[in-house]
C-alpha cells in the first residue's frame, strides 16, 4: 500500500490528523486521487502528554510508510481546555466535542494559509463514533473564513474503517482505547 511513486501529484491538501490509525487510509486515498499531502497532527486535546507522544509516533510511522510530509502543530493543552471551558461536563457527541472538533480544524485552515494550500480536510470523520455531518458542517464554515476549500470526502465509503484498520495492524500501530481528551477517558 505504499505510495506509487510514479504518481504526477496535481494538487495539495493538508490533512488534519487525529490518529494514527484514523489517517492511514484517507492519506492512501487522497494520494491515489493525486494529491501531494501533507499531514497537519495538530491535537492540544490529547490527555495525557504520554498520550499524545504515543499517538504522534503512531503518525510518524503512517507518514513515513505513505511518504507523506508531516507537519506537528504545538502540543499546547492549555488552548484546548481555555477553548472548552464551561463545557467540561458535556457528554460525548456533545458541545465540547464541536468546540474541539473547531479549534482543530481552524487551526489547519491557518496552517493550511501559512504554507498556500488552498484545501483541506480531516482524518477525524473516518470514526464511526464521530458524526460526519456535523465536521463537514465545521470544516465547510471554517474554509469560508478563510478563503479556501474543504474537502467533505467521506472516508467510511467504499469500507474506509477497514481499510484504516488493516494499515493500521500491518504497521502495529498503537491503537488508542479512548477519543482523546481527559473527559473522553471516563
Amino acid at each position: 500500500m505504499e505510495q506509487n511513486q510514479n504518481l504526477n501529484y496535481s494538487k495539495k491538501i493538508l490533512i488534519h490528523a487525529c490518529c494514527g490509525i484514523c489517517s492511514g487510509y484517507p492519506i492512501s486515498l487522497l494520494q491515489d486521487m493525486g494529491y501531494l499531502v501533507y499531514v497537519y497532527f495538530y491535537n492540544p486535546n490529547i490527555y495525557p502528554e504520554s498520550e499524545y507522544l504515543k499517538r504522534l509516533d503512531a503518525q510518524k510511522t503512517i507518514c513515513s510508510h505513505f511518504n507523506a510530509i508531516l507537519i506537528e502543530g504545538k502540543y499546547n493543552p492549555n488552548i484546548y481546555y481555555d477553548s472548552v471551558k464551561g463545557f467540561e461536563s458535556e457528554p460525548e457527541k456533545g458541545a465540547r466535542c464541536d468546540i474541539c472538533f473547531e479549534l482543530r480544524l481552524k487551526n489547519t485552515a491557518i496552517k493550511a494559509k501559512e504554507l498556500g494550500i488552498k484545501e483541506f480536510t480531516t482524518s477525524i470523520g473516518i470514526s464511526p463514533h464521530k458524526n460526519f455531518e456535523k465536521i463537514t458542517q465545521i470544516g465547510k464554515s471554517i474554509a469560508q473564513k478563510y478563503d479556501l476549500s474543504y474537502f467533505d470526502i467521506n472516508f467510511r465509503k467504499q469500507d474506509g474503517v477497514l481499510k484504516t484498520n488493516k494499515i493500521a495492524n500491518s504497521l502495529n500501530i498503537y491503537r488508542q482505547n479512548y477519543c482523546g481528551c481527559k473527559f473522553s477517558v471516563r
